[in-house]
């Protein structure tokens, strides 16, 4: 232990801490720490959807950036010989320096007492500031590293890894491995491999896009509601609206094509498979990866108890079945009346979800009034797209807002449940906090999507809110155009927004404090900073570790898959957004924040059920905005039907002419409401009142025997809706299933190497016990001890 002073304040004093040969050796083998004890492996590193060649890093300008492919075993100071030790300083790399070390810190005791054990309780009681491992050295060099080499590892991944020169070349993840440890780099393989099969994704999601350009010409609905200048549509609102020329809605027919065209069914099924094969495959890859870094027998040592719980249970005991010691426990009716009052709060605040949700249609309902009384024509004319705009925007704020709240209501929560050990604090923080954020980014685009324009009545008898606000429609080209709006808008804010926290804060912060040290020390010091001073003045990682990082990218995901059906373009701009996610986590890890403790984890925890069950979210939701909010069966069922090929088994575009005019009910002017009347007569269309106008519904004509009763179309249309529904999700479940039963979760070549290793280690281990007889028969021989029937 080393005391240093604080150049910069002298009020703080850093301890140094060392850790010689002797000490990791002997807690290497306590820890069960695997070493490389022969050179023989060879792993298939999977690399990604790319050609390898522009994607591979140099290895010869940038050496050392893989392990030897070695096999390893728990290191033994009595078989040392055995394994590869070319210099005892670099034998224990730092990731594995700094984990024994934290591995004692925890350990010791400070003060006589049953509690008073630990670097973490030292921490929370405000006798240590901070602790950290120390980085490296400077990430930066006035010499070219492909002339003179890495000064040492920081360098290196700074120059191979979070360089924005960079952002095309895979991840060095065994030198992030070695840097930061398993747990983070576990989080950049993951991240990677998501990125990497968002490729396939974004292709077929731009396919279906262009598909749509391409078709747009072609497309019967579209042409015929740009022709149909002689349709006068009712109303959108109340009084100020205006009657409105079907033709008038043109480009959002065509816009509307673009999403829902023959090719979103096939989108939709092929993104519920590949969520899916992404799953599976992660698997795989991550069998490979604990493989490789030495997870696959590792276990997590028995955790200690939070200090919060030791102190609220201290006068209640029981042995532990592990230790075999007393400790503090919670009584079962405690547990779960603090798990009610808990699940009660959740409850709570996804009312207040909804409450929010309410507010915005609120907004929508009494805003596209106002827009529609707007002095501006170009406001007056696009109300709608105008209202939904706006209310995107808001409700993108009120998410932001929200978000803060509810990260201390979560807080609070998971306290309130006291839970017994950090990583059950940490699952059920998690928990809460995930369901509180897909909740509210998503309560929005579920109403548009399933809500919006469902549950309005008909001209004459609209139903109302709080029998006041009339409830908004879709436009006349359907809602499709409205969800596309609301996804496209807040992924596009969500994602540029957190993009900036995560660089742009830390860099901030760092800048002030760099700033604020040079004007009272001068620039003289500028160089003389110690390293411990320099990372001292750094940000401290996130206090909820990876979380922030992990939750980013599974909202992320929910948006790619569950509503992708109306948006093919989500996965392409995820593919986008995580080529610089991966570079600004890297550079902040880098450049940004101190060096976190490096940890060991077998994989990315609770997040994986996380993503699994939005994978079955996602078939869900995609089979409802197929069948529900696109108009793919409702012009399925006209064209073998009710269209000129009805009964013929044709489905072509010449068996949509007139289904425009299908679609469109009949409404006599004359049985308006009076508080839906509106101001204009519609005389502006034809120079006399307006009799009859059309709107998006299956209803019979006024004069009929029922009027504005639903017609047999109406009928078959929602049969329609409910079997593609239960079709397309069995058959999605079932192909689902089919392939998480053909793809086994460990390679076989991997199994064959498992199998050999264990092999290996084995007569290592017989091999040292032999070595050990021998060299107790040869001092007995020499003591004249020796047996005539002692085994050789």
């Amino acid at each position: 232990m080393e005391k240093e002073s604080s150049l910069t304040n002298s009020d703080i004093i850093f301890v140094k801490l060392h850790a010689p040969w002797e000490v990791l050796g002997r807690y290497a083998e306590v820890m069960n720490v695997r070493m490389p004890f022969r050179i023989e492996r060879q792993i298939s590193r999977f690399q990604g959807w790319l050609p390898r060649k522009p994607m591979r890093l140099d290895k010869e300008t940038l050496p050392d950036l893989e392990e030897n492919d070695c096999y390893t075993a728990p290191f033994s100071q009595q078989r040392i010989h055995h394994f590869i030790i070319h210099n005892k300083d670099t034998f224990f790399n730092n990731a594995t320096r700094s984990r024994i070390v934290h591995h004692i810190l925890q350990r010791v005791k400070y003060e006589e007492g049953k509690n008073k054990i630990g670097l973490n309780r030292l921490l929370t009681n405000g006798s240590y500031e901070a602790a950290f491992p120390l980085h490296e050295g400077s990430y930066r060099s006035k010499n070219s590293i492909r002339t003179h080499g890495a000064e040492n590892h920081r360098h290196l991944l700074y120059e191979c890894w979070a360089s924005w020169g960079m952002w095309y070349k895979y991840q060095p993840l065994d030198l992030v491995r070695r840097y930061f440890g398993e747990k983070i780099g576990l989080y950049f393989a993951w991240l990677g491999w998501y990125t990497g099969m968002l490729f396939p994704a974004a292709f077929i999601g731009l396919f279906v896009f262009l598909y749509g350009v391409t078709t747009l010409n072609h497309c019967q609905v579209s042409k015929e509601v740009c022709q149909a200048t002689d349709i006068i549509m009712c109303p959108i609102c109340d009084k100020f609206c205006p009657f409105m020329r079907l033709s008038d809605s043109c480009v959002y027919a065509k816009v509307t094509h673009l999403f829902d065209n023959g090719a979103t069914v096939f989108f939709a099924v092929f993104m519920a498979v590949w969520a899916t094969v992404f799953l599976e495959f992660w698997k795989r890859r991550r069998a490979v990866i604990a493989y490789d870094w030495d997870l696959i027998d590792w276990e997590e040592e028995e955790e200690e108890i939070r200090p919060q719980f030791e102190a609220k249970y201290s006068k209640k005991e029981r042995m532990n079945p592990i230790s075999g010691k007393p400790e503090p426990y919670q009584a079962f009716a405690d547990k779960c009346s603090r798990l009610i009052v808990s699940a009660s709060g959740i409850f709570f605040m996804i009312c207040v979800v909804i409450a929010a949700v309410f507010g915005i249609v609120i907004y929508r309902v009494v805003t596209v009034s106002t827009f529609a009384a707007f002095k501006w024509a170009l406001i007056r004319n696009n109300s709608q797209v105008a209202t939904t705009g706006t209310a995107v925007c808001i409700n993108f704020c009120i998410i932001m807002l929200l978000n803060v709240l509810y990260e201390k209501v979560a807080l609070l929560l998971t306290n309130l449940e006291q839970p017994r050990t950090e990583s059950e604090w940490e699952n059920s923080f998690t928990l809460k906090m995930f369901l509180f954020q897909f909740v509210n980014l998503n309560s929005s685009t579920f109403y548009i999507a399933f809500f919006l324009g469902r549950f309005t009545g008909h001209p004459g008898a609209y139903l109302r809110l709080i029998n006041r606000w009339r409830l908004e429609e879709c436009h006349p080209s359907g809602c499709l155009i409205d969800l596309c709006m609301q996804m496209g808008i807040i992924m596009v804010l969500k994602q540029t927004w957190n993009n900036f926290m995560e660089l742009g804060y830390p860099l901030i912060q760092n800048w002030w404090t760099r700033r604020k040290l040079y004007q009272e020390h001068g620039s003289q010091r500028k160089t003389s900073f110690p390293q411990w001073e320099k990372d001292y003045n750094l940000q401290p990682m996130n206090a909820y570790g990876l979380f922030d990082e992990y939750l980013e990218m599974i909202l992320q995901f929910g948006f790619t898959t569950i509503f992708v059906a109306a948006f093919p373009l989500a996965p392409l701009l995820a593919l986008l957004n995580n080529i610089i996610e991966i570079r600004l986590d890297a550079y902040k890890f880098v450049t940004q924040w101190r060096r976190p403790l490096a940890s060991r984890a077998k994989d990315i925890g609770i997040w994986y059920g996380i993503l699994e069950g939005i994978g079955i979210l996602s078939v869900i939701t995609n089979a409802f905005v197929v069948a529900v909010t696109s108009d793919f069966i409702p012009r399925l069922v006209y064209a073998y039907k009710y269209g000129p090929c009805a009964g013929q088994g044709e489905a072509g575009q010449k068996c949509m002419v007139g289904y425009v005019n299908a679609s469109l009910s009949v409404f006599l002017v004359s049985d308006f409401e009076n508080r839906s009347e509106p101001t204009s007569n519609g005389s502006e269309f034809s120079g006399s009142p307006l009799k009859y106008c059309r709107y998006r519904d299956y209803r019979d004509p006024p004069h009929s025997p029922v009027p504005y009763g639903y017609t047999l179309q109406f009928w078959h249309v929602l049969a329609a809706r409910l079997a593609f529904i239960i079709v397309f999700e069995h058959l999605v479940f079932c192909i689902k299933h089919l392939i998480s039963y053909l793809i086994p979760d460990l390679p076989k070549d991997l199994r064959d190497r498992m199998r050999r290793e264990k092999y290996l280690i084995q007569e290592m281990m017989y091999e040292a016990e032999l070595e050990r007889l021998q060299k107790e028969r040869k001092e007995r021989k020499k003591n004249g001890k020796s047996h005539h029937n002692e085994w050789p």
